[in-house]
């Protein structure tokens, strides 16, 4: 192996990984691929296999110094999801070399971008999803840099990157070459950092404040997810939530409590819900408030049949199917519920459910208060309050996803409610992320986020992707705020992942190219 080939997929590696949030230098970013496309162009007329190598270690740096917090909830998960994306990810890569090699540099790079886009497309789609490492994430703690992003997502800042990387990289081939124009393509390079930021910094100061707003509680109850909040009943917890809100909370509020708040097992059926004693008590106490509650909760709906079963059911016992529901609900005069439907991998479902279950059987690890796969829905439904204030009912990992957000303002949402129980990953940087990855769906989507976290961090975000308001980790609280309201809808709450289906259709005639050619 050659030691300046080890070196620079070294370095390009921890650039990378130091570039992310939440304590990285971002503008790392913006070199971090350079060392390895030198090593790529001095390998491709060599050995596709070391590309492969030298990428797969860059790559596995990366992931471990991005991910190693998944430990805390699975030694396994953590293994396979760092060992799998950098294998990906070193597969995306080398076949840029590869394409690049027979069809030349011009046409290559286009498809290095092309191809990284639709990696991260089909990322977010498959049952092993893991959105983390989008490009454009590295952002979320600069999000005064990215305002733009309501115009292209998040996939806009994916190809920021990409396009400057491989501008430095031209400028340091033509100083190597002695090229002239190394200068200049420097200079150009430098340009593409500086002109998106100018134009965030001029969106984020004339972004303008609704006149509309509303009160709202958010609660952070602080409760350990491993020894302490499983196994209580719905009762007792209603009983704590009372004692919280009648002295820390005021009327006229909607109250947010986190994902699987009340968490007893296996939870309400889905056909008499609101007809439960422990309901009508609950909705008692809060109309005496005149106050409403979004809360996370578990639902469950039995199937006495194989044939009228789901694909997501759990088999029980003679002939007994269920399906279990990660939920949240809204006390209000319509009988409203939704389910979380972006499911955390091998925790909350089985990948590939009707190929793998056979083989690895029915029962998962305990991390939501029973050992079953979840059930999901196919819309995004949006919660309308008593005084017809429209709410996104976000659970937990669904906010890593840009374009099913917007599925939500689509239908209505005039502002975005994130409930989650991020203790899972204790005192890392895994609650950090999915708080800072927040901030990038209220610019994209241009709408307020209160956010309900177990433990982790609870706040308030406003539009820019500023967080105003905050309840740290381990702490117990109640933040006091308001929210505004917003009917607007952006570019990219309209039109969605544009840059993706630009970029796949580029990839798609580019590999068309290459096989007509190759033949």
């Amino acid at each position: 192996m050659n030691k300046k080939h080890l070196l620079y997929s070294i370095i390009s590696g921890l650039l990378l990984g130091f570039s992310w949030p939440v304590n990285g230098i971002v503008f790392l970013i913006f070199i971090a691929f350079v060392p390895l496309l030198i090593v790529e162009n001095k390998l491709r007329h060599k050995s596709i296999k070391k590309i492969f190598t030298y990428s797969f270690l860059s790559f596995f740096i990366w992931n471990t110094i991005t991910c190693w917090w998944i430990i805390y909830s699975t030694v396994f998960g953590m293994i396979f999801a760092i060992l799998l994306y950098s294998f990906l990810m070193a597969l995306v890569f080398s076949s840029y070399s590869l394409i690049s090699k027979k069809i030349g540099n011009k046409l290559g790079l286009i498809y290095f971008i092309s191809s990284w886009i639709v990696f991260e497309k089909f990322n977010l789609t498959w049952d092993f999803s893991w959105p983390s490492l989008v490009l454009g994430n590295v952002f979320s703690e600069s999000h005064y840099l990215i305002q733009w992003f309501e115009y292209t997502g998040s996939f806009g800042g994916t190809l920021w990157v990409l396009i400057v990387n491989l501008l430095f990289y031209k400028a340091y081939s033509n100083y190597i070459l002695k090229k002239n124009n190394y200068l200049k393509t420097f200079s150009i390079s430098l340009l593409n950092v500086s002109i998106p930021i100018i134009i965030s910094l001029i969106i984020y100061n004339n972004q303008t404040i609704s006149e509309n707003s509303i009160n709202i509680s958010i609660i952070q109850p602080n409760i350990d997810p491993y020894n302490e909040k499983y196994g209580r009943t719905n009762f007792n917890i209603l009983k704590e939530f009372k004692q919280i809100t009648s002295h820390r909370v005021f009327n006229n509020k909607i109250i947010f409590t986190p994902e699987t708040y009340f968490s007893e097992s296996p939870g309400y059926s889905m056909t008499d819900f609101f007809e439960t004693p422990f309901y009508q008590d609950l909705n008692s106490y809060l109309n005496s408030k005149n106050s409403q509650l979004i809360s996370g909760i578990q639902f469950y709906k039995i199937y006495n049949s194989k044939l009228t079963k789901t694909n997501s059911s759990n088999y029980i016992k003679d002939s007994i199917w269920l399906d279990i529901y990660n939920s949240s609900f809204i006390n209000s005069n319509q009988k409203q519920i939704y389910h979380k439907s972006k499911l955390v991998v091998g925790v909350e479902n089985i990948p590939y459910k009707q190929i793998l279950e056979p083989v690895l059987g029915n029962l998962l690890l305990d991390f939501g208060g029973t050992i079953m796969s979840r059930a999901t829905q196919t819309n995004r439904t949006v919660f309308t309050t008593n005084d017809n204030n429209k709410i996104a009912p976000i659970i937990c990992y669904e906010s890593m996803y840009g374009e099913y957000i917007n599925e939500y303002v689509r239908n209505g949402a005039q502002f975005l409610a994130i409930i989650t129980n991020d203790g899972w990953w204790n005192n890392s940087p895994g609650h950090k992320q999915l708080l800072s990855y927040s901030k990038i769906r209220a610019i994209e989507s241009r709408r307020d986020i209160a956010r309900s976290a177990n433990t982790g961090i609870s706040a308030v975000i406003n539009k820019r992707g500023d967080v105003l308001k905050t309840i740290g980790y381990n702490e117990s609280g109640v933040i006091n705020s308001y929210i505004n309201l917003s009917n607007q809808i952006t570019f990219y709450v309209k039109y969605g992942d544009y840059i993706y289906r630009i970029a796949l259709f580029f990839f798609l005639i580019i590999v068309l190219f290459y096989f007509t050619k190759k033949k």
